[in-house]
């Protein structure tokens, strides 16, 4: 199988100003996670000098890209489209969601349901949804 032919499948994210904070929070939450690289603006360039142009990231080894958009438009994340999040310790769901919720908005709160022992949903602060789920 010739691999240069295969698609590479990305997450990508564009925040509108925080998007190393983003990264920050969500490399310093997930094991085995850390920022890869980033480009940002430079003086006289479109975006905000210094912001996020592109950056790319992993979390326990998923990889997802980013920017901050130097446009302003009239949407966001939304809930229809999340990172879903499953580990076998209940106390490391417990700890996503306390991170993650705290100054977002909670989806489905943490607890059991008939699909998990122990699930929860969330939009965190910076407005991106998050599925978290205990594996058996």
């Amino acid at each position: 199988m010739n691999l240069s032919s295969s698609p590479d499948v990305t997450t990508f994210l564009m925040f509108e100003g925080n998007a190393e904070q983003a990264m920050d929070l969500y490399v310093g939450l997930f094991e085995n996670s850390r920022v890869e690289h980033i480009s940002r603006y430079g003086p006289g360039e479109q975006g905000k000098e210094g912001s996020v142009q592109v950056a790319t990231f992993t979390l326990n080894g998923q990889t997802l890209r980013c920017i901050d958009s130097p446009a302003p438009h009239e949407f966001t994340f939304t809930p229809a489209m999340s990172l879903y999040v499953t580990h076998a310790d209940e106390k490391k769901i417990a700890s996503y969601f306390e991170t993650l919720s705290d100054g977002g908005q909670v989806l489905m709160p943490l607890g059991e349901y008939p699909f998990s022992k122990q699930f929860a949903w969330v939009q965190d602060k910076f407005g991106v949804s998050w599925q978290l789920s205990h594996s058996e």
